[in-house]
């Protein structure tokens, strides 16, 4: 989950699923000890619009107990009386808020874009496979993004350039509709100060635009990176991410090194209600990062 839709990438699903609470209660009077379907009550402290649709909400949780998560773990994110959907963690692993970015597409994820400073929203998990970090230590890595794809890459990237002592390059290639839909416009000027490497294109702009325009796996052809070892991390429209897959095959990169994060339609978040099957796995436990190897066969199937 991304803040999902956009592929994604902003919500996931919308409307289904518990409302203030699966007791009926307000997430403040949560039970800790209720299970994973109950929603714990976390404070919004910062708000930060990131596009005309989307926003960066900084969360902190009344107990005072951390949330702590894995790079590409998502949450079930809740608004009262307007529903719950799965929202990945856009946020650093390392420690302090919880942080998700949001795209309000819908019902539940308008609610969650309009709460203001000092609300509350309820939070389940988190839940779902991470980003395989450990693999990455050595090598060049290619974190490829589109739109709010960028949303659950970003806790990996920040991981990433944690990690002062890692061999390889790290390159980033992310590509919106328009200049003004992208996301983290701020760090995307800092991070190449950072050791990553970026390359933004868009799909159309006005002239005042002078970076690249055109789609994200065409930003391949630009970069520089060792095919023999080199691990991809994918995020963002389906579409992009099969293109992405191909251009990768043509270096000589195969599926078994490529990680996408899916988007189906998850309604529980633990496996119970089936909603996110995919062939044989169901995306909000097995996944949503799985290596593209183990996705190509049922992504051919276009009824999936």
């Amino acid at each position: 989950m991304r803040a999902l839709t956009d592929s994604r990438r902003g919500t996931r699903g919308e409307g289904a699923g518990v409302r203030a609470g699966a007791s009926g209660r307000e997430p403040e009077e949560a039970d800790a000890c209720a299970g994973p379907m109950v929603p714990a009550p976390f404070t919004v402290t910062a708000k930060r619009r990131e596009t005309s649709e989307t926003v960066t909400l900084e969360l902190e949780p009344r107990s005072g107990e951390p949330l702590r998560f894995a790079p590409g773990q998502f949450t079930m994110l809740c608004a009262g009386g307007a529903g719950e959907v799965p929202i990945s963690i856009s946020g650093d692993s390392a420690g302090g808020p919880l942080v998700h970015t949001v795209r309000a597409v819908g019902l539940a994820t308008q609610a969650i874009c309009e709460t203001e400073v000092g609300g509350v929203l309820g939070v389940r998990g988190p839940f779902g496979s991470p980003w395989p970090l450990a693999e990455l230590d050595r090598g060049d890595v290619l974190v490829v993004a589109g739109g709010i794809g960028l949303a659950p890459l970003r806790p990996a990237i920040l991981a990433l350039l944690a990690r002062p002592r890692r061999s390889g390059r790290v390159t980033l290639l992310y590509g919106g509709r328009t200049p003004e839909e992208l996301l983290y416009a701020g760090e995307l000027r800092e991070w190449p100060a950072r050791g990553l490497h970026v390359a933004v294109t868009v799909d159309s702009a006005g002239p005042e635009w002078l970076g690249h325009v055109g789609v994200v796996p065409r930003l391949l052809s630009r970069v520089d990176f060792d095919s023999s070892t080199v691990r991809a991390l994918l995020c963002g429209p389906e579409v992009m991410m099969r293109f992405a897959v191909a251009a990768l095959a043509q270096s000589g990169v195969g599926g078994e090194r490529v990680y996408a994060s899916m988007e189906r339609n998850m309604q529980c978040g633990i496996g119970h209600c089936g909603h996110c099957q995919l062939g044989p796995t169901l995306v909000c436990r097995e996944g949503p990062v799985y290596p593209w190897s183990a996705l190509a066969r049922w992504l051919a199937i276009r009824e999936l």
